[in-house]
């Protein structure tokens, strides 16, 4: 391409960035239903512009979708950094994804009407809560290796792990007033998740030290997410 179609192409992009953010913007705040002539109203350009950057209505979800992710994976992937205590690791991280979606309702049910289609899945919640699942079954399986147990367990403990905080966060996001607060929430899963992994390990004959630093039975695993 000239000079000129190049320029015309990053003018394109940066519009289309600006649309990205713009229904980011407009979900979090008038929820998952929005419109695109509200998309086009944050965005503050005409909606016959916004129509023009994307190929359909579809082909516009599909791409807001995949910016939250990415948004909430520069927000969740430093807290899946192996460091500190077992005990500290997994209350991070778990505090991490509990206060993200309680912050931002609307972004995660957006997120959970996304398509099912196995193409679409990196794009939806399902996608985000599979790339969890493998980044814990990696740090487990390698937690194993260092105590010379078998890694068979690992991926089945992981996803038991992921569906239980999912499990137990959807439903909670819909109790309002009566809820458990944000932190008591994070601290109720923390513990059950501390007590699945615990009874794994007591399953193969060892007994887990919550207090144990991560990083030694971990080694150079980094986060999954982060890449």
């Amino acid at each position: 391409m000239d000079g000129r179609s190049v320029r015309w192409e990053d003018h394109k992009a940066a519009r289309r960035k600006i649309v990205l953010d713009s229904a980011m913007r407009a979900v979090d705040s008038e929820g998952p239903d929005v419109g695109v002539q509200q998309i086009a109203e944050y965005a503050r350009l005409p909606r016959s512009v916004v129509y023009r950057l994307f190929r359909e209505r579809t082909d516009l979800d599909d791409q807001v979708r995949a910016h939250i992710v990415s948004s909430m994976m520069e927000t969740l992937a430093p807290a899946l950094v192996p460091e500190g205590s077992v005990e500290f690791a997994v209350n991070r991280a778990i505090h991490t994804y509990v206060e993200w979606i309680a912050a931002h309702p609307n972004l995660h049910q957006f997120l959970s009407s996304g398509p099912k289609r196995p193409a679409r899945a990196a794009q939806s919640l399902d996608g985000v809560k599979t790339a969890f699942g493998l980044y814990v079954t990696d740090v487990i399986a390698a937690g194993l290796a260092t105590l010379h147990l078998p890694g068979d367990r690992a991926e089945a403990v992981s996803f038991g792990l992921v569906g239980l905080v999912d499990g137990a966060v959807n439903p909670w996001l819909h109790h309002g007033e009566g809820r458990l607060p944000t932190n008591e929430l994070a601290d109720v899963l923390s513990s059950a998740a501390l007590d699945v992994i615990s009874g794994a390990l007591r399953d193969l004959g060892v007994t887990l030290d919550r207090q144990a630093p991560l990083g030694q039975i971990t080694g150079d695993i980094r986060p999954l997410l982060g890449n």
